[in-house]
């Protein structure tokens, strides 16, 4: 994909919105009439444009990276930054009950940001769709693609604000206008669903170019997307029941997806999280990013911009995002290798005796440990920005080296040509797991989790400091058959999620989904306070606070017409 996303830099500048709809208005740094549109080439460049588009957020309004909403708002991670006022927003997010629709950084802005992705994506659709296959041979997959990418947009904004409008490519800006956010679970989910359905009927199983989905990236989204279906909510965000008949597409879709044979897990978890391995056997579909590309400012992921340690001298700035004490207690292994499900959080984990799964020297950014895999250079409690707030560990997943030919620093930020993974194999295995057990077929769930922790424990080839050694005690093996019922297969999968994607935002997402935000984030919040005494006031209001608000703003200008989440 990294020639796409080049190619369309030429063309993304001239890209506008036709829609009067507030969350539609854009600033173009130029316009082309409608006749300048028609031509295969200029289609192309809206179809590049589509795929920039899902790449367009920025710091305060991120749209693919969901470290403030899905790992802050968690139990994974901590603000950061300069106390609780540097980006106040943030800081609302963590404690739940004083975030407003007033705001106009990051709930409304990434609203907008991902309007645009939307509207780019209806734009292109309309273009595409005017000329004929013989005019347009690619003319099949590109509509298939940008649904995809349509689809991907809406996807976000639901776990975000779970009640939005959804249009497609024919609505007027009269229709637009008119589009309520009032559709029931169902509806919503189900045209989402429609566009990965199109794309799984209509795309290639092998892509010439990376970066572009294929029919099995679209059916591990799709399967995505009934997961999350399946798991029923009320208008007060209330599990309900499990749709099982959506469980059982899941398994479908995504045995179908290993059955490709395109993909496995890399041998070692790094390879996730460095440029050098991106695009690999793991990853099923990325945001693709460039640098050094002969554009002026490159194609850059800034929206991790913030995260980096405030204190070491290659960066400077800025601090945010913080582990928690209890993501790293999550951490810590018994004496048989395996997770302390109900004790691991009873105190302050010793990490200088404790045994630990080697994830979390991926994670976290702990005092005289390796640091983002450079053991020339440890990580240091002194390039913590607030320990007197936040303590003294960090993150470090989508963080890249200052020497990484992908880095670039701007200013006091800094941006990173690394792709964003958006679906992976190891998530795909922890989908599947999860539709077995929760449709009593925990047994076929077992090897798919085993093959995640073996992954893990074999991941320990980029940790070792320059003496030769670990910082960290490493025990992690794999689950027996013994014991292995449903209820414990669940907090087993559960467990794995979590340490698996820890601080890569999903964290929030899964506990709504499971319909256990408000018991495990109110137990942290318990406890978590007296180690942290900043999240004194905090308290999670189930039925308020699993979305975001609408955006006011967005309400005020459809006259009403918008109606607000719950508790709001």
């Amino acid at each position: 994909m990294k020639k796409i996303i080049i190619s369309s830099l030429i063309l993304s500048g001239f890209l506008f919105f036709n829609s009067c709809n507030k969350q539609l208005e854009y600033n173009p740094t130029g316009i082309l009439s409608s006749a300048d549109l028609t031509s295969p080439t200029a289609v192309e460049g809206l179809v590049t444009a589509a795929y920039a588009g899902i790449g367009n957020g920025d710091m305060i309004g991120p749209i693919y990276s969901m470290w403030a909403y899905g790992s802050v708002r968690s139990d994974d991670a901590y603000k950061g930054g300069g106390g609780t006022g540097d980006v106040y927003e943030i800081d609302a997010l963590e404690h739940y009950n004083t975030v407003q629709p007033t705001f106009g950084a990051f709930v409304s802005r990434t609203w907008q940001n991902l309007f645009k992705s939307i509207s780019r994506a209806n734009v292109a659709l309309r273009a595409a769709s005017a000329l004929s296959d013989a005019e347009f041979p690619q003319k099949k997959s590109r509509l298939a693609e940008l649904k995809f990418l349509r689809a991907h947009s809406y996807f976000t904004m639901k776990l975000l604000y779970k009640n939005i409008p959804i249009f497609d490519e024919n609505a007027s800006a009269e229709d637009i206008l008119k589009a309520s956010n009032e559709l029931s679970w169902e509806d919503s989910w189900n045209k989402i669903a429609a566009d990965f359905k199109y794309a799984i009927d209509n795309l290639p199983e092998t892509q010439s170019e990376i970066g572009r989905p294929n029919k099995y990236a679209a059916q591990a989204y799709l399967a995505k997307v009934r997961l999350y279906q399946a798991y029923t909510q009320s208008g007060t965000h209330q599990v309900t029941g499990i749709n099982t008949a959506y469980l059982q597409e899941v398994v479908t879709l995504l045995q179908a997806v290993i059955a490709s044979g395109r993909y496995s897990l890399n041998p070692d978890i790094a390879n996730n999280f460095l440029p050098e391995t991106e695009n690999g056997s793991e990853s099923v579909f990325a945001i693709q990013f460039t640098i050094n590309d002969g554009t002026t400012a490159s194609r850059l992921n800034y929206e991790d911009g913030l995260n980096y340690p405030h204190g070491a001298p290659q960066y400077g700035c800025c601090g945010f995002h913080a582990s928690s004490q209890n993501l790293v207690n999550a951490h810590t292994t018994d004496a048989n290798g395996l997770p302390n499900f109900t004790t691991f959080n009873n105190s302050i984990a010793d990490l200088n005796i404790a045994t630990v799964d080697v994830r979390l020297d991926h994670t976290v950014g702990i005092d005289g440990h390796v640091y983002k895999y450079d053991n020339t250079r440890l990580f240091s409690k002194s390039w913590v920005r607030d320990p007197g707030v936040y303590g003294f560990f960090h993150t470090m997943r989508n963080q890249q080296l200052a020497s990484s030919s992908s880095y670039f620093k701007n200013g006091p930020f800094m941006g990173v040509a690394k792709n964003y993974d958006i679906i992976r194999y190891d998530d795909v295995l922890l989908m599947l797991a999860e539709a077995y057990i929760e449709l009593g077929q925990h047994a076929n769930a077992l090897p798919l989790i085993n093959q995640i922790r073996a992954r893990a424990a074999a991941s320990t080839g980029k940790l070792r400091k320059a003496d030769g050694t670990f910082a960290s005690n490493y025990n992690v093996q794999q689950y027996p058959s013994a014991g292995w019922t449903q209820a414990y297969a669940r907090t087993a999968l559960q467990w794995e999620r979590r340490l698996e994607f820890a601080t890569e935002g999903s964290r929030f997402f899964d506990l709504v989904r499971w319909g256990a935000a408000a018991p495990t984030l109110n137990g942290y919040i318990t406890i978590e306070k007296n180690r942290r005494p900043f999240l004194a006031t905090a308290v999670f209001t189930a039925g308020r606070d699993e979305y975001l608000p609408i955006p006011q703003s967005e309400i005020t200008f459809t006259n009403g017409l918008y109606k607000q989440n719950p508790g709001y």
